[in-house]
C-alpha cells in the first residue's frame, strides 16, 4: 500500500510521483492519500490569493486532471471522496486582512478547493512467471 497525507501537491512532478507510485506497488496493491483538489476551474489569480491562506492550493490539481494522471500511470478503480469543502467563509477574515476583495471572488472559489481521500489500486498480474499460476508438477509432461 502507498500512503500519503497531502504531499504529491507538493511536487513539481506529479506524473512521476505516481508512476513511482504505481511501480513499487505489488499487483493488486492499493494507492490511498489525503490531499487537496480543485473542482473545477479557477482563474489564476484566484487560486494566488487563496495561495497566500492555504499552501496546498498551489499545487493542488482539478479532480478531472488527478484522475487522468492516475489512469495514464495504470491505476484503475479510482475514487475521490471529499472528506472537506472549503468555503469562502473559511477564509474571509484572513483574505479580508490580505487585502482580497472576498465578495468579488467568492462566486469563483466557493467550494471549488476540497480535501479529499483519493485512493486507486495496481491491476491483479496475469501470469507473469513459471509457476505463479500452476504448481511445477501441474506443468512437467508426464
Amino acid at each position: 500500500m502507498v500512503i500519503s497525507n497531502c504531499v504529491i501537491n507538493l511536487s513539481g512532478n506529479k506524473d512521476r510521483v505516481l508512476q513511482e507510485a504505481f511501480r513499487v506497488l505489488r499487483p493488486g496493491g492499493r494507492f490511498a492519500v489525503s490531499d487537496v483538489v480543485v473542482r473545477g476551474a479557477v482563474p489564476e489569480e484566484i487560486r494566488q490569493s487563496m495561495l497566500v491562506w492555504v499552501g496546498c492550493i498551489s499545487g493542488a490539481l482539478e479532480e478531472a486532471e488527478y484522475r487522468a494522471k492516475l489512469l495514464a500511470a495504470g491505476f484503475i478503480d479510482v475514487e475521490f471522496e471529499i472528506t472537506r469543502s472549503y468555503s469562502i467563509e473559511d477564509a474571509r477574515q484572513f483574505l479580508t486582512e490580505a487585502g482580497v476583495a472576498v465578495g468579488e471572488i467568492a462566486p469563483q472559489v466557493e467550494g471549488r478547493f476540497a480535501s479529499a481521500f483519493i485512493r486507486a489500486a495496481k491491476p491483479a498480474a496475469a501470469c507473469c512467471e513459471p509457476d505463479c499460476c500452476t504448481t511445477a508438477t501441474e506443468t512437467q509432461e508426464p
